[in-house]
């Protein structure tokens, strides 16, 4: 491959997993724009599940990033003109409200997952979005833990905002049994998110196209200020 730079090799623990044994769509992709600094709306196209505890590539052209699994892509980031539509704002109590409706409780396809599934606080984001009352319109509260005293309260890492941004806009379209995997998150964060505060997590359904399904997803401050915001498209499984 010409012009390639092999940037470096990582690995991801198997805490950042969403299905069992792969990585969370969205920390993954969060990874990859990590590569492209200060690119603006990053678009990232997962072409295979990322294994986990397993040594993946980096390599960087003029045009994105790539990781890939021996000679098999797994993920593709390119920076993208144009940004991401937020889901809409919805208020840190009615946001509550809605999580505490999350179908994840009645059956989640993917309990263990890092960041809609029910990992201990502190090991996972345990964002778990419901329905509002406007129709299409899931909403949740998400709690930062609080770094230990003595210890610098440094902004999350993308690869767990754009987590926080991948979830969401899947619970929109699921019911008790469907099972979806992320095909492409576009995404831009705009401000950081700090530990020991608390966000507003959005998403709104933005139609389906056979086995593709879309959405919208928002990071909010309570009083409304944009963080961060995505469009995804997720793939049906097994319909």
């Amino acid at each position: 491959m010409t012009g390639t730079t092999t940037v470096q090799e990582f690995r991801v623990p198997e805490r950042f997993c969403g299905p069992p044994e792969i990585a969370n769509g969205g920390w993954i992709s969060g990874l990859a724009a990590g590569f492209l600094p200060g690119a603006g709306a990053v678009e990232v196209t997962l072409r295979a599940p990322t294994p986990l505890e397993t040594a993946v590539r980096v390599e960087r052209t003029a045009a994105g990033v790539t990781f890939r699994l021996g000679e098999q892509v797994l993920a593709e980031a390119v920076p993208v003109p144009q940004e991401p539509e937020p889901a809409p704002f919805v208020p840190l109590e009615r946001a509550a409200e809605a999580g505490a409706a999350f179908p994840g409780l009645d059956g989640h396809p993917f309990p263990r997952c890092f960041v809609c599934g029910f990992r201990e606080e502190g090991d996972g984001l345990r964002i778990h979005p419901g329905p509002t009352s406007t129709p299409g319109v899931f909403a949740a509260p998400w709690h930062v833990p609080a770094v230990p005293a003595g210890h610098a309260a440094a902004p999350l890492p993308l690869s767990q905002v754009w987590g926080a941004l991948d979830c969401v806009s899947a619970w929109v379209h699921l019911r008790p049994g469907d099972v979806a995997l992320l095909g492409r998150l576009t995404g831009r964060v705009r401000r950081p998110v700090f530990p020991g505060r608390t966000y507003v997590v959005t998403a709104r359904h933005r139609g389906v196209e056979r086995r593709k399904l879309f959405a919208a997803s928002a990071v909010y401050e309570p009083d409304g200020t944009l963080v961060a915001a995505a469009r995804a498209t997720w793939i049906a499984v097994g319909q």
